[in-house]
């Protein structure tokens, strides 16, 4: 079954109406038929399947045949991406949202090739955003991951954030796989952090002062194994291992 995207506060009447792009591609792309049913998913946890009742030029009118409500997952991943050049910001989003993120937080660190100003920033952010709906919808997701605009480590660090279990992607000597601090935060605590948050640095890392800024507000230090990698392979890993440590250990068949 088809899927499309409608913010929550679009989807609380009996009606909905997809418009726009979203209509456009019901209608024209996919070839739905009046009385087809379709995916509707509000990013907010909540599930529609809906019938095509008529379309109205650019508007197509669903009527709700089925309602699932899904639960916040136990755990929230955030990803701190320093954001790389071209588009691969644009994949890192894509992936991350497949993986289970929750938040992702663009970072614009010292050795980050694209730098933004204001208006970039804000175009960048929107399309972006635009990306983590289309990811939803494709992976079947019912949580749109929070897409915020880029600031620099400091910016994000003086917000004094707290995570459960804050982690470093690290070249450093003396870094230890992340099983390994789930290990330990499980056993001190007998469950699986709440929140979670994992940074992960441009091409050749983060610069020393930004690291020791990073680890001194808390954030663990993890290897990614002997191999130098590229910063959306260093993503899709990390977020890879989070997704696979925070699964519960007896899921639901």
């Amino acid at each position: 079954m088809h899927r499309f995207y409608l913010p929550p506060e679009q989807c609380t009447e009996p009606t909905f109406f997809l418009t726009g792009r979203e209509a456009h591609h019901a209608r024209h792309v996919l070839r739905i038929h009046c009385g087809e049913r379709l995916t509707v998913l509000d990013g907010a946890g909540q599930e529609f399947v809906c019938e095509v009742q008529n379309y109205d030029r650019d508007k197509a009118r669903l009527t709700i045949r089925e309602k699932h409500f899904h639960p916040a997952p136990p755990s929230q991943i955030t990803l701190l991406q320093a954001v790389p050049k071209g588009k691969i910001m644009e994949v890192i989003i894509q992936k991350a949202t497949e993986l289970g993120a929750f938040r992702i937080v663009p970072v614009l660190s010292e050795r980050v090739v694209a730098q933004l100003g204001e208006d970039d920033a804000t175009r960048k952010t929107a399309k972006w955003r635009v990306t983590a709906i289309e990811a939803i919808k494709q992976c079947g997701s019912p949580w749109l991951p929070r897409v915020e605009p880029p600031l620099t480590p400091s910016q994000f660090l003086v917000r004094n954030e707290g995570f459960e279990l804050p982690l470093v992607a690290s070249l450093e000597t003396g870094s230890r796989p992340a099983r390994e601090y789930f290990h330990d935060f499980h056993t001190k605590h007998g469950r699986m952090p709440k929140s979670v948050c994992v940074w992960v640095g441009p091409e050749g890392d983060f610069t020393p002062t930004e690291m020791q800024a990073i680890r001194s507000h808390g954030a663990l230090p993890i290897t990614l194994g002997r191999l130098i990698l590229r910063t959306e392979t260093a993503a899709i890993y990390c977020l890879s291992i989070l997704n696979y440590e925070l699964q519960p250990l007896n899921p639901c068949p």
